[in-house]
């Protein structure tokens, strides 16, 4: 085991970025549908609540996926995994521009899910290969093209929807991915993982690490409520813009770009976990994204409003993701796929919940509903961190 860890090569700059342009270009396979919804509503004849089902799916897939594959990257290689799942990830980008229905549509929106978890394959690289003392950079490079990636997606498929219609960003997906492949498989180190266990001990062992890690728990408690918070946002948006001022799906996508501002700050936030107390970094990001709904409720007729509010929003998440995974990442170095399948599980059933709860809202009680919602989980979010967060330097 130890030739194996001297033998891994050393975090270079270039393999770095190259980690964090490679996320954005995956993840943003999952955000690419929701500028898209009402589109996707017309185009296939479904209500808004039912396209909205496709947003869901997708990041239900993503659930899916990280509690099936990212466990992997403790026993097998991470070549081997890219391999295999890249072929996934292309294949269903092709059916989903085709689908004729929306059940179709949904299908393969999981699928895309499924299949988009590469990033968090890289989130861990970055943590093992770092040096301790530059591990929050290292995470905070790798998640800002993350977070780029998430923003940028709704900007440029709603722009690319508007114009060329909604399938066009999925064909347009595919062939990224498959120059992605060709990239990564020359330039990315190959990792010997360390676990010799079963498949079946490998999943049991995520179970222990669940009981036994507090932090863990509570991380990815706070992790669920936030992506949950910023998930009702970015569904309803679409549907807030046409109906209250007559937008469609670009001006939608153009949002996402506004909050590429607050997303820029998660290298300066990755540099603040090497010094910073962490506790007060979360609590911090708890109250900005609280006043960032607060300002939402009151911002349904105000496009000044919405974009403050957008920046607020996701430098208050970007603070906090960054900061839960130097948490659960300083601790269990051996088993840093399987801890972040626990934080990103609950991560992404939040952001799954929120976007059915949002569609839910938005149906019956329109936009001030929804802000109600948004106050809510973040109001949540810092309670459970004044209630449980104290143990997160320790």
């Amino acid at each position: 085991m130890n030739q194996n860890v001297t033998a891994e090569p050393k975090l270079s700059n270039t393999v770095l970025y190259l980690m964090s342009i490679s996320a954005g270009l995956v993840v943003a396979n999952i955000y690419y549908n929701q500028p898209l919804l009402n589109l996707i509503s017309q185009n296939l004849g479904v209500s808004q609540a039912s396209a909205s089902n496709v947003a869901l799916a997708t990041q239900l897939g993503y659930a899916a996926g990280l509690l099936i594959i990212i466990p992997l990257g403790d026993k097998f290689s991470n070549k081997l995994i890219l391999k295999y799942d890249f072929l996934i990830l292309v294949i269903s980008l092709l059916v989903t521009a085709v689908a004729s229905n929306i059940y179709i549509l949904i299908a393969s929106s999981f699928v895309i899910g499924f299949a988009s978890v590469i990033p968090q394959l890289f989130v861990p690289m970055a943590a093992r290969l770092s040096e301790e003392a530059h591990r929050g950079r290292a995470i905070g490079i790798v998640m800002s093209g993350l977070l780029i990636g998430i923003l940028a997606s709704r900007t440029i498929s709603g722009v690319v929807g508007e114009y060329f219609g909604w399938r066009a960003i999925f064909y347009i997906a595919a062939g990224l991915m498959v120059l992605l492949f060709i990239l990564l498989h020359f330039k990315l180190p190959k990792l010997n993982p360390t676990y010799e266990g079963s498949y079946l001990s490998l999943f049991r062992s995520i179970a222990h690490y669940f009981k036994t890690e507090p932090t863990v728990r509570v991380a990815a408690l706070r992790g669920g409520l936030g992506f949950a918070a910023i998930s009702v946002f970015w569904t309803t948006l679409v549907f807030l813009l046409e109906d209250s001022f007559g937008y469609g799906s670009d001006v939608a996508g153009y949002f996402g770009l506004i909050g590429v501002v607050g997303a820029m700050g998660a290298t300066v936030t990755g540099k603040l976990n090497d010094t910073m107390n962490k506790y007060y970094i979360i609590l911090s990001a708890s109250i900005i994204l609280l006043i960032s709904w607060i300002l939402f409720y009151f911002s349904g007729n105000s496009i000044l409003g919405l974009i403050i509010g957008v920046v607020l929003i996701d430098l208050g998440m970007q603070a906090l993701h960054i900061t839960n995974q130097n948490i659960i990442f300083s601790k269990n170095k051996d088993a840093r796929n399987r801890i972040n399948t626990i934080y990103m599980v609950g991560f992404f059933v939040g952001g799954a919940l929120g976007t059915l709860c949002a569609s839910i809202a938005w149906d019956n009680y329109g936009w001030p509903g929804v802000s109600v919602l948004g106050i809510v989980l973040c109001a949540a979010i810092l309670g459970t961190q004044l209630v449980w967060g104290r143990n997160d330097d320790k």
